[in-house]
């Protein structure tokens, strides 16, 4: 047998941080080989992405590294920096997370895949140029020839990704390490990402270290799995050991807590219509939505048109066009689609940020249509916006009991009722009361979500409109977060919008699902029926793109996936 391509034997990882040495990485020890993926999965702070840098000497100088890492046969633990830059690209290549900020906005894509290849070889710019090309062609990028001399910002996020995959490549590494290379991306570009890193681990045979916390990820690229929590590898295996047979407490967590699209949607894929009404009818799973007569609709939108205002030379750009959308008292509605289909930008119109320039528009009995700032003063305090980023979202100068109460100060409450509203929110959230006092940077990414969402419950709304909630949330955190929004919405009563692009976590919360492309509305109706029974292809491709965190049920959603794609290249 040949050696490994990665062998890491006993590794320790400390950082120094203000007079102390807090350990990062415990005694792992794993090996990867030509040709095979393992993925080392876990949540924020496990020190997976800290043990993948540590392969390529990229930690910074506060990290202590102890233990071995080779590389083809190369000892990394010790090596200087010139050293290491000479071996970084040739033994190992690292696929970043975010290609907008990895690659440089200055230069073109094919300047910077030549560069990287004339800094490490004897190249003429000329023939820099020409495997450029090749790269790009080898990773599907359509007419590569062209798209050369593109700048990132005019290529498409799941091409800026392929620009950055074939950087990675260019120097036939041993060794390609994918640091969460398909988060930021929407699933149909991830599936197509991920079909192209199985093409390539066949092609160039080399070794895959994917790191990632998305469990339908790692159920439908990896071979082998190490678990990683608090640093330390705590479960390793097959990919189908880790999946059906767990032994840890916290393999069982993890996988627990990831949303799985179609305990309804797996059956049908597998053509088993049976089993999925079985299954509808024994987990209570078939949502029945009451009629609402249109004066009861807390949202009625009927053939409206969104558009973003004129600036300057830019003209007016209309995101959104015919839409009929309602929603009910008390009825969770969710919106999907892929980034830059309109979904938020209606969710902005629904709270007066953004104009409706056609068709008629009730929210919560105003017409939105030509809103006067007095009446859209009056629909707000019964409507409220939970965003995506928390850490954005909230006043880094206000600890979070202030943020909370703002709603309440603007709105005329007095000290008392604010303080007495404050507690019973901090509750309804189940965050310590003694936590008011804390800003947001002490707290948790959890923690800070479930401000967000005491401070939009703040003035009891009768609507919520919820951008992308738990889209930047470990697994285990989402988990938390969706059983704490169901039960407050159950308690409470509020209509809400979820916006999202998961379509497992909208199938936990909403009674209908409305799907959007490019700014129109392809399809709505009932959750179960998108789900089982999509009628528009593009609702199909969408759920074919989602990956399931079970290897059998993945492959199976695959295949699906690709008779899908060649059904409509055949029409």
């Amino acid at each position: 047998m040949s050696a490994p391509v990665l062998s890491v034997d006993h590794l320790d990882i400390d950082f120094w941080v203000d007079g102390v040495w807090y350990p990062a990485v415990v005694d792992a020890s794993f090996e990867l080989d030509s040709g095979e993926v393992l993925a080392i999965v876990g949540e924020s702070g496990s020190g997976k992405s800290t043990t993948a840098l540590a392969t390529m000497g990229l930690l910074p100088k506060n990290a202590n590294v102890r233990g071995s890492i080779v590389v083809d046969g190369t000892e990394v633990v010790g090596l200087d920096q010139r050293t290491l830059r000479s071996l970084r690209g040739r033994l190992a290549s690292v696929i970043f997370q975010e290609p907008m900020t990895a690659l440089n906005p200055v230069y073109t894509v094919g300047f910077q895949i030549a560069e990287m290849l004339r800094s490490h070889q004897a190249m003429a710019p000329k023939a820099a140029r020409k495997r450029a090309i090749e790269l790009l062609d080898l990773v599907e990028i359509p007419n590569p020839d062209v798209r050369v001399d593109s700048y990132p910002h005019q290529l498409s996020g799941g091409q800026r990704q392929r620009a950055m995959i074939a950087q990675a490549l260019a120097l036939d590494p041993k060794l390609l390490i994918a640091d969460e290379p398909t988060t930021a991306l929407d699933v149909t570009v991830q599936a197509e990402i991920l079909k192209l890193l199985r093409d390539l681990r066949d092609r160039i045979d080399a070794g895959v270290l994917l790191i990632t916390h998305d469990m339908g990820v790692v159920a439908d690229l990896s071979d082998r799995v190490l678990v990683m929590q608090n640093g330390e590898i705590v479960e390793r295996g097959t990919s189908s050991d880790v999946f059906y047979r767990p032994q840890h407490p916290y393999t069982q967590q993890l996988l627990g807590s990831v949303p799985h699209l179609g305990r309804l949607v797996n059956a049908v894929v597998a053509g088993d219509e049976q089993r999925a009404a079985a299954i509808a009818e024994a987990t209570d799973e078939t949502t029945t939505v009451a009629p609402v007569t249109a004066a009861d609709r807390i949202v009625d939108l009927r053939n409206v048109a969104v558009e973003y205002p004129k600036r300057g030379r830019t003209p007016a750009f209309r995101a959104v066009d015919g839409i009929d959308l309602d929603i009910g008292p008390g009825e969770v509605v969710g919106l999907v689609g892929e980034s830059g289909s309109g979904k938020t930008t209606v969710g902005r119109a629904i709270v007066g940020l953004l104009p409706f320039v056609e068709g008629e528009a009730d929210v919560l009995g105003t017409s939105m249509v030509g809103v006067s700032k007095d009446d859209l003063r009056a629909v707000r305090r019964d409507l409220s916006f939970v965003f995506q980023d928390p850490g954005s979202s909230l006043n880094p100068r206000l600890p979070i009991g202030e943020s909370i109460g703002e709603p309440m100060l603007l709105a005329g409450f007095d000290a008392k009722a604010r303080e007495d509203r404050i507690s019973e929110l901090l509750d309804q959230v189940e965050l310590a009361r003694a936590l008011r006092n804390r800003y947001p940077h002490e707290l948790s990414g959890g923690q800070r979500q479930r401000v967000g969402i005491a401070r939009a419950l703040a003035l009891r709304p009768k609507l919520l409109i919820a951008d992308e909630p738990t889209s930047a949330l470990d697994v285990s955190v989402q988990a938390k977060v969706l059983d704490l929004f169901q039960e407050l919405q159950r308690e409470i009563g509020f209509a809400c919008l979820f916006i999202s692009h998961d379509l497992a976590v909208v199938e936990i919360l909403a009674s209908r699902i409305a799907v959007m492309q490019h700014g129109k509305l392809v399809e709505f109706g009932p959750r179960e029926q998108i789900l089982t029974h999509p009628a528009d292809p593009y609702t199909k491709r969408l759920l074919a793109a989602v990956p399931v965190p079970d290897p059998e049920a993945q492959q199976l959603r695959r295949q699906e996936r690709d008779a899908l794609i060649a059904a409509g290249a055949d029409d």
